[in-house]
């Protein structure tokens, strides 16, 4: 019977990560950029527009180019780091009702500190790749990776909060 629980737990899991890769290469594909020549308004890059003399090269800003600490980031990260924190508090919850991780090791979730080190690991690690799709000019990407990652968490949150206790009942 654990042996078909657990089973159940890795098909769940590894149907939400195809999923999530599906939902984010839908967005890679929207990233491409143009297919024939580019002509001189199409620019991927910036370049300096035609300056007067003496005047400075200004540059021309790209479609859906944005500051890296905009609110909307901003936010999504906040909520990451929201995510995960409770993610750390269910994980306890229901270690705390007998219950075991199946993800990570015993000896990582039982130690306060370093669980709670690989829950802001988790968090960072996000923050560095959406700064990577931002500086390579993946600006869907940017976003829809901290998207993708609240809603793992979410839903990790809500499977660990909804798991029955597991202790057996205490005779009277």
């Amino acid at each position: 019977m654990a042996r078909i629980q657990l089973m159940s737990i890795r098909w769940r899991t590894m149907s939400c990560f195809i999923l999530i890769f599906f939902l984010l290469g839908r967005s890679v594909f929207a990233q491409a950029g143009p297919t024939g020549p580019i002509k001189s308004t199409e620019t991927w890059i910036q370049l300096p527009t035609a300056k007067a003399d003496g005047d400075i090269p200004k540059f021309r800003s790209l479609p859906g180019n944005h500051a890296f600490w905009d609110r909307p980031n901003l936010l999504l990260f906040s909520g990451v780091a929201l995510f995960r924190g409770l993610d750390y508090a269910s994980t306890r919850n229901f270690q705390a009702r007998g219950r075991e991780e199946v993800l990570l090791a015993q000896d990582v979730v039982n130690n306060s500190a370093a669980f709670a080190g690989v829950e802001a690991a988790g968090a960072v690690t996000s923050v560095g790749i959406s700064y990577l799709f931002h500086r390579t000019g993946h600006h869907k990407m940017e976003r829809w990776l901290s998207i993708g990652h609240i809603s793992v968490a979410a839903f990790g949150v809500g499977w660990n909060y909804s798991l029955k206790t597991a202790r057996p009942a205490v005779p009277r």
